[in-house]
């Protein structure tokens, strides 16, 4: 069923595991909820992988819907492909993954490089998204703009070729650690010991550090490109959904005031700050984030 390390990342739980074939791969999701219940799709970031979303997938469930977790391509037991790491491939995931799962729509839950993927799919993909929650994650035309280069400068040397790579393994990958923690509120719990085994342990499954990196890559290098400059000008399209942007007011990785402006959405939008926060208020803070998340979706 997975490649050899995957099993140990199909965590037991409140929830059943499954594959399902989408846009020309599989992709490992996690699902708690009865089938015929509305769909809350949930999109991890870096470095992280479906269990980032352990909080909020039984509470979620509770309150009436179907709340699914899956792992983005080239993470966790989801397939790793050689290519399809640029924002249309992965919003055809995403619209891919909700199809399979037998539902026309979801609310889409995105934190980081899923929030990304998220605002994209919104645009991309519009009659598959319901609702968007982005969890530090910056309407994607805010990312270039003033305010956001730390995120960027902390994410260069991404950029280099095999080295990167090579360091996420180095000393049963250390560095992954120090990245989550790094990214987090100072003087928090996060991350404790088990998310740090279990968020190193995801990123040894090689070739998934390649992978991972290759979202980071396709955005600085497509600055340029002609396909960088076409999804910029797509992404001037407004999302005509309700928004919610929860973000962690002492983030390191993404500016707390990087709001998204009004024209960029015309649907109802709404911000939450969360002041003991970091990068990962889902999981710093899952109470108080849950009780934001659940509010916002009955209100949808």
């Amino acid at each position: 069923m997975s490649p050899a390390g995957v099993v140990d990342l199909l965590v037991d739980g409140p929830w059943s595991h499954s594959l399902v074939a989408a846009n020309g791969a599989r992709f490992h999701v996690a699902e708690c909820g009865a089938a015929n219940d509305p769909l809350v799709l949930f999109l991890h970031g870096f470095p992280e992988f479906w269990w980032a979303w352990r909080h909020q997938l039984p509470v979620v469930a509770a309150a009436g819907y179907r709340a699914v977790a899956m792992d983005l391509r080239g993470y966790g037991a989801s397939d790793k492909t050689p290519r399809g790491y640029d924002p249309y491939t992965a919003a055809a995931d995403v619209s891919g993954v909700i199809r399979s799962l037998g539902a026309t729509d979801a609310v889409i839950v995105g934190h980081g490089w899923g929030g990304f993927i998220g605002w994209s799919a919104a645009v991309l993909v519009p009659r598959q998204v319901r609702g968007l929650a982005a969890v530090s994650a910056p309407h994607p035309l805010l990312l270039t703009r003033s305010g956001q280069t730390k995120a960027l400068t902390r994410s260069a040397w991404f950029q280099l070729p095999i080295l990167p790579e090579r360091r996420l393994l180095a000393q049963d990958g250390i560095h992954i650690e120090r990245l989550l923690r790094a990214w987090a509120a100072p003087g928090g719990t996060f991350p404790d010991a088990e998310a740090s085994r279990r968020y190193r342990a995801a990123l040894q499954v090689w070739p998934a550090p390649h992978c991972a990196l290759e979202y980071h890559r396709w955005f600085a290098r497509s600055r340029l490109r002609p396909d960088g400059r076409k999804y910029s000008a797509k992404m001037r399209t407004p999302v005509a959904v309700p928004v919610l942007q929860l973000q962690g007011a002492q983030d390191p990785a993404v500016s707390p005031t990087a709001t998204t402006p009004p024209d960029l959405v015309t649907a109802p939008l709404s911000h939450e700050l969360v002041t003991t926060a970091g990068h990962f208020p889902h999981e710093e803070e899952p109470a108080l984030f849950n009780r934001v998340l659940v509010e916002w979706l009955k209100s949808t």
